[in-house]
This record gives C-alpha cells, structure tokens and sequence, in this order.
C-alpha cells in the first residue's frame, strides 16, 4: 500500500485532498492529513476509511519526522518558509517531495543530494508558480518544435471575483492570503522589453501597466511582477527580446492603490504605536503634511494631483475618512492597514472568486508573426470549492498521481516546465474544465 502525507488542511488544500481520497480505493492507498491537531485535520476527511488523521508538531523534529517516516511521498501546503524543513526531513527520511511554492535557494541547495538518493522534489506545482510554467512550456516547446522563433512573450495571472460577486467600488475583495496582497510588488520589478532591460521601483509599478483582455469576462490592468529576468532560462528562452510576468486587477484598481503606496501605509519596514482612540482618519492623516485648516481628502489631492474624486469614493468606501477607532494600534503601516482592509474587503456568502490567466506570444513564422493569445477563465463555486483552490490544488495531486503510478519517471529537483511532468497534468486539468482558449492572428 502506498502512503500520501499532506502537511496542512487549509482553505488550498481542499480539492487536493477530495482528489486523491477519490483514487485511494482503486490504487490501494492510503492518505494522511496532519495539521495542528487530529480534529482539524479530521475535517477534510471526508470520513473515508482511507484517510488518517494526525496531529504534528512542526517545531519538534522528532514528532514531524515519526509522522513523515510513514509516507511514500510528502505533499506540503504549509507556509512555503517551513518547506525548507520538511525538505532536509524528507532528504533525511529518503522521501520524494512535492510542493505548490516557488523553488527557494534553500532547495536549490539539496538539488545533489536529492539526485544522489534517487529522490523526486517537485515545486512550483500550483496557479501561479505551476499553471502558468506548464501552458506556457506547452506553446514554447510546439513553436520551437515547428522552428518558429519566439520574439516576445507575457504572461500575466490574477485571483480575482467573478463579475457578479464584484459589489463594491474597488471589484475586489481578498480571494487568498492578505498579507500578499498588502505586500504585492514591493522590491523591484525586472524584465526585458525589445532587447532592453527595464527595471521598475515600487513607488512606480501601479503606474507602468498594461490593459489585459479577456472575451468573457473583460479588461484588467496588469502589472510586472519582481522578477521576470530569470525565467529567459528557466523557459528556455535566452535570447527573447522580451520577457515579461506579471499580475491582474481589475481595471481601476492599480491607480487607486498606487495611492497608498505613495504615502507610504503599505510600508512593513517598522512599527507604529498609536495611542487608545486614534482612529482610521488619523491613521490616513499621519501620512500627510501637517495643515491646521485643510481636511484629509484635501491634503491627498494636494500632495497627489492625479487623484480623481472617484478614487478619493473608493478609498471613503473603505472607511479610512471615518472617526473610527483603529482596530489595531501596534504594528507596522502595512499590517494596520492589512485589519482595516479584511473587514471591507471580506468574502460574503454567496461570493465566488475567479482565476485569470493569459500568455501573449509574438512569434516569427515563415508565414509572418504570428500573435498566440492564450486565455483562462476559472469560476469558483463557492467559498469552500475556490477557484483558488483548484487551481493550486489539482495539479500537485494530479503530479503524485501520475509519480505513483509510474507515469512521471525523472527523478532530481523539478518545477514542471518539462513536457514528461506537464503534458500529463495539462491533460487532467481539461477534464476538470481547466482549459485555456487561444486565439491566433498574423502581422
């Protein structure tokens, strides 16, 4: 019998686990689900007979290895820092690996060790990293195949709502962790653009976008992620004159978050501490020049002149004019203002959040350049089944799947951007209505 342990049961994880409990009778196998304690876990069971429950305690090696020495294989959804643990645990215990997080330094550092134990680590096996290595990897491989030359590709992804559920000014609400979305972009965005290199600092990137297109669900404002540099090689396309990754907002959105970023509350470098009864209005204007006389909403658009009435509606909407008393008075700008935002920005019952994911290729053919548009749309159903969560969570059970039925054979440190592990699951995924529609044109 073979032993599936996932590390964490959370919102993620959902589909993951109703997937592989689905196969477990038919392939004999047996699944674990650790979280904090037995009862958590136990809530995802779904009260298969197949599935165990068990606490673990990630601080004490000697418990998370005893539950880890079970296993065949290790699926970990926890907080990507502590997959650099489980990894040595893992490497120690002769475990394979498999993970929806981006490949950390950390990892890359075992990558020998991992070969010399005949082990199979895969990462970057989710969305956004995962999804969009495979589809994209698919397209580059066929071009390349066909002898065609690829000049310029982008890809941008976003977790959004779906257009009914978008009931605010802002059209959006959080679909995934909080803190991400406060933090998004800081640091410096890299790419190439027509054999160029550009470079974005925080304070300009809700500045520098591009309007993405979708059919059927319409515009979004999209802007580069931190670094794009790196995935020339990653992708096999050193030479490209243009590289670009990227996220998506609904329209509007960027310019009128660049607000905050200008005056400094998505900041986390240090630590307020605010006295009882300063409230959300205080909190704006501790941002601002000092003035006797003139209101908040009048200092903003002094200092920033670009701001329209519209954006200062956007920003009343979300309460930060008001004489409301801070919800939390210690912390950094960043994290203050994360509080404030989760109450606005919360999903209701009946809400449903939505993938979006396009790759724009320019491609020199002997027939011309051809334009390759490839476009995702992913509906959740509910708040339990996310369009988040199947997405993350489908294509890391269907790589154990495919790993345990002997189907993906390399072994060594993997992120899913060879045609052995992402033309199986590219497969699967069109069975779970996961499937992107291209569109093609010549110049």
């Amino acid at each position: 019998m073979q032993t599936i342990l996932i590390l964490g049961t959370g919102k993620s994880s959902t589909y993951l686990i109703e997937y592989l409990i689905g196969t477990a009778e038919a392939k004999n196998r047996q699944i674990i689900l650790a979280d904090i304690s037995t009862e958590v876990a136990a809530q995802k069971s779904g009260n298969s007979p197949f599935v165990i429950a068990r606490a673990i305690n990630l601080k004490e090696k000697e418990n998370r290895q005893a539950i880890i020495q079970l296993a065949d294989v290790v699926i970990s959804m926890l907080p990507a820092f502590l997959h650099p643990v489980i990894a040595k645990d893992c490497l120690e215990l002769k475990k394979h690996l498999f993970t929806a997080s981006y490949e950390s330094e950390e990892l890359k550092g075992m990558k020998d060790e991992i070969e010399e134990k005949g082990l199979f680590f895969l990462n970057e096996c989710g969305l956004d990293p995962g999804i969009d290595h495979m589809s994209a990897m698919k397209i580059i491989h066929e071009e390349k195949v066909a002898g065609n030359k690829i000049k310029s590709f982008k890809s941008y992804t976003g977790g959004v709502l779906t257009p009914e559920s978008e009931n605010n000014p802002w059209k959006y609400k959080f679909t995934w962790n909080p803190r991400n979305v406060v933090l998004a972009g800081q640091g410096v965005s890299r790419f190439i653009r027509n054999g160029k290199y550009k470079y974005i600092p925080y304070h300009m990137l809700f500045r520098r976008l591009e309007t993405i297109t979708f059919d059927e669900v319409g515009d979004f404002d999209g802007y580069p992620n931190r670094d794009s540099l790196s995935y020339r090689q990653i992708y096999g396309l050193e030479d490209i004159p243009t590289l670009l990754r990227g996220t998506l907002r609904r329209a509007g959105f960027c310019q009128s978050w660049d607000v905050f970023v200008q005056l400094g509350m998505t900041d986390d470098s240090f630590v307020m501490d605010l006295p009882e009864g300063f409230t959300t209005r205080m909190f704006v204007n501790s941002f601002l020049p000092y003035d006797e006389v003139r209101p908040v909403e009048t200092k903003i658009k002094d200092l920033l002149p670009w701001v329209t009435d519209e954006i200062l509606e956007k920003i009343a909407w979300l309460g930060l004019f008001e004489d409301k008393e801070l919800p939390l008075l210690k912390g950094s700008p960043a994290a203050i203002f994360q509080v404030i935002l989760e109450d606005k920005w919360s999903l209701e019952s009946g809400d449903k959040d939505m993938i979006v994911m396009q790759h724009l290729f320019e491609i020199e053919t002997p027939h011309g350049t051809k334009k390759l548009t490839s476009s995702l749309v992913c509906k959740g159903e509910n708040q339990t089944y996310t369009a988040m969560a199947k997405t993350v969570g489908l294509p890391l059970a269907m790589a154990v799947d495919l790993f345990l039925d002997g189907e993906i054979k390399v072994r060594g440190l993997h992120t899913p951007v060879i045609p052995e592990i992402y033309d199986p699951i590219l497969r699967l995924l069109e069975m779970e209505n996961i499937v992107f529609e291209e569109k093609v044109s010549f110049d």
